[in-house]
């Protein structure tokens, strides 16, 4: 646009605005800009800047400084430098697709488009205002582009499964990989085809939109061939979707099984191909007639309506109501068992070993002599008690908090125990003063952590601790060098370490003991351009401003190890229970990950109500190939490569091969805290629980449907950790556990257990059950205990007296051949939130016995020659007050004095609330109690 188009007898105007209520243009002159529009337009870019740009950049930068902490730079770059490839290459794209046909079309139209544009504004801004808008079109497209990274990356570095669909007799490499990719090409297609389509259409019909209603729609004959080509090619890309959903019919979900039927495969699969056969003709008479009459238009659009209803609807909705209906089972029985394998094979489930058993009717002397292991680590202490117990007894301080408890095995003398833990993490919201100094610098981390055996009991009902109180009191054969906490499942703020201010540590006495972070973790923020990174980044001024800080100083966030995981790899599923390990000194969290999609063929999609599940909502493939480990001292991830055939994990380690480590980079150690995780086999129990039934027949008709949920219960079983001595096996195992229960019956019928030690783990096993004896379920067994004289005097009793009776979960334990069910008792006071286990109920045979400890449980209902074996024994616990070894009578008074003292001393603490306390006074009493049995003793 020339400068003279801007001036109006000799004087400069104001573009592009013109009119102005005025028939000429505006009269003001403008050598330069007016002064409140320089104003505007000088502080524009600089308010962008200041709150667009300069806080993206700060997190971008950031992150990147945290991605490289932890030796995954090369991660960050090639996620964003695929993401902005993917974008800026969809962006660019759609841009000059869009602009050259826009622009073509305005050069046709200039005349008529210039003369309409003209009456309010300056024609010479037309062409950019077409610019701008395919801009800014194609910036908003660009977004779904950066969205699709991750299946343009499996489009390329995908491979084969090794499995072919039974229809195509494809790899499901290609349904899994490549399917995707074609879907993304043909709506990004779709959607560039489309919107040059309509603004062609409107840039091409200035002036002539009324006569189109007239049949009188006269057009360019180059307009006319551009909007053919155009129309032409939308119409064929539309029709290639049939094609697709040719392949589409494997998820096919109109059957009686999940996959393609027998009218998909002899109605649909043909009609498909029929209707792109009609769409490619459609495109021809598109591109050859569209500019004759409106009526070639609707009768294509007509038609293609008809068909698409006829091919798709009717004849396939005729074909299934009078073909396959009458004679269903016999037309859908090689679809069920092409179903059934895929489903099987797609969880994990086709090498389940399956064996046959006659279970003993109940568990004699003998099997608990030969089954020791077992019967020493039954589980006796429930989650949910026990948390409740460690908050009140080893909180200690009101900003200490245990998420959850954990379960895990170790070795202690050669022998395996079954332990259950809990991190005792800081929680900053809880604290009494919640200053900056505080929350940032000062009370920066939890410490050390709570270990149980999951069988013993203490005098009082309480469980007997390994590790407990601060610092950590260790019974044990196990190291803690490290028992800080910077990383955890509970911890979201941000720690600023290595400052002037000296980290709260554990309280001590009267006092507090300090420390000063000594580990490589987090990023440097000892300059000022860092502090002034982070400080944008949180929203928090005090980073920048504080005198805290030094040079060595660190910023330790993203602390959260969930958070973290799914940062550096968010193409991985997460377990929702990780769990904590004493390893080699440190603190070390074990995360179990998976790899799934929702693209296997002919597989079940799941469908879960569990929140703890809903990670895996909608996939019909799941593989726990990744273990991934964070340091809680220093936050150190490191993911391992566990499953070497995974074809998904295979594709991410193409992608990302700095990423991951082989699994025999694991340590001993580590590999034998690996366990079977419990949202896989969750997930796997609940899809066998109807697809052990691989006979069609038998699947049809449902004969052997299997359920965690005792009929008339509103609580399915849950599975269950434990060491035992699987049939056929020499040595114990730590196993996952769960009982299977035929549908609408209480009676047990299976149980599986996922393995996880040795060259075993990662295995399940299904025992089964003659169907033609009677096996106890869990309801029954509840039942019979609910039928029992003196249990039911014992419940009523303490209800009476206004104690809270819990009653805790009901566990199905195979002893040898037998099985041993087992349900402990806890109770809580009315005013307390401290329960204490009371009663152990066990059952075997049809017979029910309670008592206060499992040993004489273990006597009265298999025999009185059964005992538990002797527990391994462990360092003792160093009394408070060292005492001579009693002998005599006087001393017997002595130490019973110094334990009432002691049982005074603990009601007095409970009264006041004083948990930590009322725990040690506790011990105190129990050590007495033993002193004072062993001086009785002949």
């Amino acid at each position: 646009m020339k400068e003279d188009d801007w001036t109006f007898e000799g004087r400069r105007t104001w573009p592009p605005f013109r009119g102005n209520g005025h028939e000429g243009p505006s009269e003001r002159p403008i050598g330069r800009f007016p002064r409140r529009w320089r104003l505007l337009w000088t502080l524009l870019p600089a308010l962008l800047l200041l709150f667009v740009a300069w806080p993206a950049f700060a997190r971008f930068y950031t992150e990147w400084l945290w991605f490289d902490s932890l030796g995954f730079s090369s991660v960050f770059r090639t996620r964003f430098f695929t993401r902005i490839a993917v974008s800026a290459g969809s962006t660019v794209l759609l841009f000059a697709f869009l602009a050259f046909n826009w622009m073509a079309a305005w050069r046709r139209s200039r005349e008529e488009l210039t003369e309409a544009w003209s009456i309010r504004w300056n024609p010479g801004l037309l062409p950019w205002v077409i610019l701008g808008a395919a801009a800014f079109l194609s910036l908003g497209n660009s977004m779904a582009g950066r969205a699709a990274w991750e299946t343009i990356l499996g489009f390329l570095k995908g491979g084969a499964f090794g499995q072919k669909d039974p229809v195509f007799g494809k790899d499901v490499g290609f349904y899994v990989f490549t399917l995707p990719f074609l879907e993304l090409t043909r709506n990004w297609l779709m959607n560039g085809l489309f919107l040059a389509l309509l603004g062609t259409a409107i840039l091409s019909l200035p002036g002539r939109l009324g006569r189109f209603f007239a049949n009188d729609f006269s057009l360019r004959p180059q307009s006319k061939r551009h909007l053919s080509v155009l129309g032409s090619a939308l119409v064929l890309v539309w029709g290639s979707g049939f094609l697709l959903d040719r392949w589409n019919l494997l998820y096919s979900p109109s059957g009686i099984v999940f996959g393609p039927g027998y009218t998909d495969i002899h109605a649909l699969l043909p009609a498909l191909t029929v209707l792109f056969a009609l769409s490619a003709a459609a495109a021809v008479l598109v591109l050859t007639g569209i500019g004759r009459s409106r009526r070639t238009l609707w009768w294509i659009l007509g038609g293609m309506a008809v068909a698409v209803f006829l091919l798709r609807s009717l004849v396939p909705g005729l074909m299934q109501s009078y073909l396959v209906k009458p004679n269903e089972f016999e037309r859908e029985k090689p679809y069920i068992g092409h179903h059934i394998a895929a489903t099987l094979e797609a969880f994990g489930l086709s090498d389940v070993t399956v064996l046959d058993v006659t279970p003993e009717n109940e568990v004699t002397p003998e099997g608990v002599a030969a089954n020791s292991d077992t019967i020493r680590n039954i589980r006796l202490w429930d989650y949910g008690p026990l948390l409740r117990t460690y908050k009140q007894l080893q909180e200690i301080r009101s900003y200490y908090d245990f998420t959850d408890v954990d379960i895990d095995r170790y070795r202690f003398d050669g022998k395996m125990r079954q332990v259950m833990l809990s991190a005792r993490e800081l929680d900053p919201t809880q604290l009494q003063n919640r200053t900056w100094v505080n929350t940032h610098l000062e009370f920066t981390h939890g410490y050390g952590l709570v270990m149980n055996p999951v069988n013993e009991v203490g005098p009082s009902g309480l469980p007997i601790l390994f590790i407990r109180d601060l610092p950590p009191k260790v019974d044990v054969p196990l190291q803690i060098d490290r028992p800080q906490i910077y990383f955890g499942e509970k911890t979201s703020t941000y720690a600023l370490v290595k400052t002037e201010v000296k980290e709260f540590d554990y309280p001590m006495g009267e006092s507090n003991v300090r420390s000063t972070y000594d580990g490589k973790g987090g990023v440097g923020v000892g300059s000022a351009w860092r502090r002034l990174l982070f400080a944008t980044r949180f929203g928090d001024t005090e980073i920048f401003f504080t005198g805290s800080l030094r040079p060595e100083s660190r910023i330790l966030f993203n602390r959260n190890i969930q958070d973290a995981l799914r940062r550096l790899a968010p193409f991985l599923l997460y377990d929702a229970d990780p769990y904590l390990v004493v390893l080699g000194g440190r603190l070390v969290w074990v995360q179990d990950a998976y790899t799934a999609t929702n693209r296997y063929p002919y597989s079940r999609p799941v469908s879960v109500s569990d929140p703890t599940l809903s990670n895996f909502q909608g996939a019909n493939y799941l593989r726990n190939s990744v273990k991934a480990t964070v340091d809680a001292y220093d936050g150190t991830v490191t993911f391992y490569a566990v499953d070497e055939k995974d074809p998904l994990l295979s594709m991410w380690r193409s992608v990302f091969p700095a990423l991951f480590k082989p699994a025999s980079a694991m340590s001993g150690e580590l590999r034998e805290h690996l366990r079977y995780p419990e949202g896989l086999f969750e997930i796997q129990s609940a899809v066998y629980r109807t697809y052990h039934m691989t006979d069609p027949n038998t699947f049809y008709n449902k004969e052997d449907v299997w359920t965690l949920m005792p009929e008339g219960s509103r609580k399915p079983v849950s599975p269950n950790y434990t060491i035992l001595k699987l049939m056929g096996e020499k040595e114990p195992e730590f196993a996952l556990i769960i009982p299977f229960l035929p549908v609408g019956r209480n009676n047990m019928i299976a149980w599986m257990a996922g393995r996880s030690d040795g060259d075993h783990y990662g295995k399940l096993v299904v025992y089964k059950f003659p169907k033609q004896k009677l096996i106890f379920g869990p309801a029954q067994i509840e039942a019979l205990i609910d039928q029992n004289p003196e249990i039911s005097a014992q419940l009523s009793l303490w209800s009476q007296r206004g104690s809270e009776v819990i009653r805790g979960d009901l566990l199905v334990i195979p002893v040898g051949k037998g099985l041993l069910y087992v349900q402990p008792l806890y109770l809580k006071a009315e005013r307390g939130d401290l329960p204490e286990l009371k009663r152990v109920i066990l059952s075997t045979g049809g017979r029910v016995a309670m008592a206060e400890t499992f040993d004489e449980a273990l006597a009265r209902v298999v025999g009185t020659q059964a005992k538990r074996p002797p527990v391994p024994a462990r360092p003792e616990t160093v009394p408070s007050t060292p005492a001579p070894s009693p002998s005599g009578e006087a001393d017997l008074k002595s130490l019973a004095r110094e334990a009432r003292k002691a049982f005074e001393a603990a009601e007095a603490a409970q009264r006041a609330g004083d948990w930590a306390r009322y725990g040690e006074e506790l011990r105190k009493l129990s050590t007495l109690l033993e002193r004072m049995a062993g001086s009785e003793a002949p």
